[in-house]
């Protein structure tokens, strides 16, 4: 090994579930220098814009620094004691159903596994439940009912083997850009790859698909169901593999058929052509080697189950599972969901792939623990927790690394649920959310960077996240701060480890219970068992099952053997057919509101939201409307709407789009009270759960939507966080040095200027403002504060700025202030390097003024030229469908 590659730390992206391997290195700026590690075999080296952007993010504003209680900085000693003496208190005199934890896919596995030990294992119940019930658990119970167990047969290297790939339910390109990368290469290489994207929208993923089917919201069990239908009428199922090898397959078959035997009304509920549906039929029907990706399109559904059994049901027909380059990819939302279902922590299976009501398991876990306290019932689904914490059967709870106020749906309720609780406690890295608000005990954890330990990701695959960076403060690791807990809870001997490598070696000897050569269970790690620290430390990418340590990088495939995990060791087909969603649009609310990421945020943005130029793509919370029916409303694009539906009211930008089919609606899921006035899309969201998954619908949403009256807007930038809780509107944004905020009143522009110049800090330096007409159409207040060359506070004020070129403003804070600048700010005429405009790429830092510049002067007319020239789309490509825009904007200009 080199020694310039021996600074370099191999890690895992804290991101999506791809699990991407990273390589950092600290830098001389305090910060981590990024790069795709070319030997993991989840990227080979790719990074999208968030990965590359990690190193940003590793500052320590806003972390949580030292334990709190009631508000108040205290010590460990003192914070763990009134943990482990609530919970203690709270148990003996209401049972250890009244206690519970809510955890995150953002853990670690030692963590996830410690958790659940605790609270299943010795605190006797089984409410913990994990966000990944909001992404993953409609994919969890489909898999169980198919395969008899939750897995994933595929592996990432069958994109490259596969003839047709069908995305659904996933905007792959924004969501998972390195798997999309993976793909488009592919395509690439082979044109006669044949794509498909199933979504209401059009979404960047359709760049590279051969079919859009613009289905209706809600209709994949039809579609599906359909397609199972044709391929039986077409001989196409293989029935040697149906009666071998699975069970029920003729009353799913009769479900189909009668899901499509009205033509006119079938293609009605789907609202496609019948030709388009012939196209991907047909497809499907003559190209063996298939894979079918899907996500939280499909899982965040009162029907998610069954939509996932739809798709599963088609590949067992067909028998097009076990083999290379074909089988259903459920691809998970966050970097250790697959992690936390491994190791229990959905409140409905215990550990290990073990499952409540087997005796068998029960007993081994049992015995495995030395515990008499195993809880042998299911516990509470998120919504249904949050529930009986409104409700006052719950009294304490533990939220770790996750921000339910903000990502739950009705979250107003889940305010009152946490307001209502006796005792919330909340462990994060983070000081300031939506939810610690509600704490009575803050605990500090670690973040990216400073844990240690594992993740899985979505092809099953295991890889370390490792400590790179010293911890702020008083941070610990999460499976640490549990343990503490447990032992002062009077679990010592049970919670007594050194390091994480321990944790790791006892779940992974749990995973062989009964189970030593995986006949009984898929998830066996006996290969891995007593590592020393020093193996642990180095341990490669493996994917389970491993049996054996993988020296290696290997690629495996289930169900090759066409054995399940059902009694019977078949797999069942799942009769299912189609159901509208719980709610339904009415005159009050016509617009269906779909729900999700954009491409470099991240959930509630309070780590990617910490990068400024990942902030700088789309800064502003919005909804997606179709021009015609803007037209019908009367709303143009720009405009500042209120958004309501009978759970609550938004207030966002309107952005218009043909890629929305009219009355549809689509808004971003990231923004919150926080970093935005009324923008936290949960507000609207009702729960309404999946009877099998407890997942909610956060893809149907009844709204309506009006035009607000606004009088004045302002754009402020700051170097430090600024309270405007006294405006209507504000969204923060992070920017180098600073932030920048946009504001929106009711009040007229000069009232405007007065308020913001009441908010500035008297700091000394020099000042510059203008005096505009009052009696001009659209006078614009400008005001700047320069103290030792650097801008300190601007701001501009007017009726209206959406006319106004402000992109500008994002880079200022960072510039050493000169007579040019201070001619920017009073004109409003931009010279030099601020005039890059609005950011197009992330990974590059490219504005469009500048891929537009070099449009024009290099009169380019290829995608390939503008990108090479300029740099955007050279990093993670996930925007090069927005450079192609620009590029066919400017030249239908000529």
């Amino acid at each position: 090994m080199t020694a310039e590659k021996s600074l370099w730390t191999k890690t895992t992206c804290a991101y999506c579930g791809v699990g991407c391997g990273v390589e950092a290195k600290p830098n001389k700026q305090g910060l981590l220098d990024i790069r795709g590690d070319q030997e993991h075999p989840a990227n080979y080296g790719r990074l999208c814009s968030k990965g590359m952007a990690l190193g940003e993010t590793v500052i320590h504003e806003g972390r949580l620094l030292t334990p709190e209680i009631k508000g108040i900085k205290s010590n460990w000693e003192d914070a763990l004691n009134v943990v482990a003496d609530k919970f203690s208190q709270t148990i003996e005199e209401h049972g250890p159903d009244s206690v519970a934890f809510y955890v995150s896919g953002q853990l670690l596995t030692e963590d996830y596994y410690l958790a659940n030990k605790l609270m299943k294992g010795f605190i006797g119940s089984g409410n913990i439940d994990t966000n990944s019930r909001l992404c993953m658990s409609s994919s969890v119970a489909g898999h169980k009912r198919a395969f008899g167990a939750d897995v994933v047969p595929v592996c990432y290297d069958d994109l490259e083997k596969t003839d047709m790939v069908v995305i659904t339910g996933s905007n792959l390109a924004w969501c998972h850009p390195v798997l999309f990368q993976r793909l488009k290469a592919a395509k690439q290489a082979r044109p006669d790859l044949f794509i498909v994207v199933i979504d209401p929208r059009k979404t960047a993923s359709c760049e590279i698909a051969d079919l859009h089917l613009a289905i209706q919201p809600g209709a994949d069990v039809a579609l599906f169901n359909g397609l199972l239908a044709y391929l039986a009428d077409n001989h196409v199922t293989d029935k040697d593999y149906i009666d071998q090898y699975t069970q029920g397959f003729d009353r799913t078959l009769a479900s189909a058929l009668e899901e499509c035997r009205d033509l006119d009304d079938f293609l009605k509920r789907l609202g496609i052509t019948a030709a388009q549906l012939d196209i991907f039929y047909n497809r499907f029907a003559l190209t063996e080697k298939v894979m079918t990706i899907y996500s939280q399109g499909v899982n965040q559904s009162s029907q998610g189950t069954d939509k996932v059994n739809s798709i599963l049901n088609c590949f067992l027909a067909t028998g097009r599972i076990g083999k290379e380059g074909m089988g259903p990819f459920s691809v998970t939302g966050q970097p250790n969901a697959m992690g936390g279902r491994e190791v229990g922590g959905l409140a409905n299976t215990l550990a290990a792939h073990m499952e409540f009501g087997n005796i068998e398991d029960h007993l081994r876990i049992s015995d495995f623990w030395k515990t008499k306290k195993l809880a042998t019932k299911p516990g509470l689904k998120a919504i249904d927790l949050f529930d009986a914490i409104n409700d006052g059967k719950v009294k304490a709870v533990w939220i770790m690394a996750t921000n339910p106020v903000v990502s739950l749906p009705d979250s107003n309720k889940i305010k009152a649920a946490l307001e209502k609780c006796p005792l919330v406690v909340v462990s994060d890295c983070i000081k300031e959310t939506a939810t610690s608000a509600f704490a009575d005990v803050l605990l500090p954890a670690q973040g990216w960077s400073e844990k240690s330990g594992t993740v899985t990701n979505s092809e099953r695959r295991i890889s370390r996240q490792r400590r790179i960076l010293p911890t702020p403060g008083l941070g610990k690791p999460d499976w640490w701060i549990i343990s503490e807990v447990a032992k002062k809870m009077g679990f010592a001997g049970a919670f007594d480890y050194h390091h994480e490598g321990e944790v790791f070696d006892e779940y992974v000897k749990m995973t062989a219970l009964g189970n030593r050569e995986g006949h009984l269970r898929a998830l066996n790690l006996i290969g891995l068992a007593d590592l020393s620290a020093a193996d642990y430390h180095k341990l490669s990418p493996q994917q389970w099952p491993v049996l054996e340590y993988q020296k290696t990088q290997v690629n495996q495939r289930l169900f090759t053997d066409n054995l399940f995990f059902t009694a019977s060791k078949k797999a069942q087909l799942i009769p299912v057919s189609h159901q509208s969603p719980l709610s339904s649009c009415c005159e009050g609310y016509p617009f269906v509101l779909n729900s999700g990421r954009i491409r470099d945020q991240w959930h509630t943005m309070t780590r990617t939201g910490l990068s400024s130029r990942l902030s700088a793509h789309l800064p502003e919370p919005f909804v997606t409307m179709n021009p015609e029916d803007a037209a019908q409303q009367q709303l143009q694009t720009g405009q500042l709407v209120n958004l309501s539906s009978a759970s609550g009211e938004l207030l966002v930008r309107l952005e218009l789009s043909k890629d929305i089919e009219p009355g549809q609606l689509f808004m971003p899921i990231h923004w919150n009270d926080k970093t935005a006035s009324k923008a936290n899309s949960c507000a609207l969201i009702k729960a309404n759960l999946d009877s099998n998954s407890g997942q909610p619908e956060f893809k149907f949403t009844p709204v309506t939507l009006s035009k607000w009256k606004y009088k004045s807007e302002a754009w402020l930038l700051s170097r430090t966080v600024m309270d405007l809780s006294e405006f209507d509107y504000w969204v923060k944004q992070k920017v180098d040095a600073g932030y920048l905020y946009r504001i929106a009143s009711t009040v007229s522009p000069l009232d405007l200027t007065i308020k913001l110049s009441n908010l500035m800090l008297n700091g000394g330096g020099k000042t510059l403002s203008n005096s505009p007409c009052e009696t001009s159409q659209n006078p614009i207040y400008r005001y700047a504060n320069i103290a030792q060359e650097k801008m300190q506070h601007v701001y501009i004020v007017g009726k209206n700025l959406q006319e106004q070129d402000l992109d500008w403003l994002q880079n200022l804070l960072d510039e050493s202030v000169d007579s040019s600048i201070e001619r920017s700010i009073i004109s409003g005429q931009v010279e030099g390097k601020l005039a890059c405009g609005k950011m197009v790429c992330a990974c590059k830092q490219v504005g469009e003024k500048t891929i537009k510049n070099a449009i024009v002067e290099q009169n380019f007319d290829s995608l390939e030229a503008v990108s090479q020239y300029t740099g955007a789309g050279t990093g993670c490509g996930s925007c090069l469908s927005d450079v192609e825009q620009i590029l066919i904007d400017c030249k239908s200009l000529v």
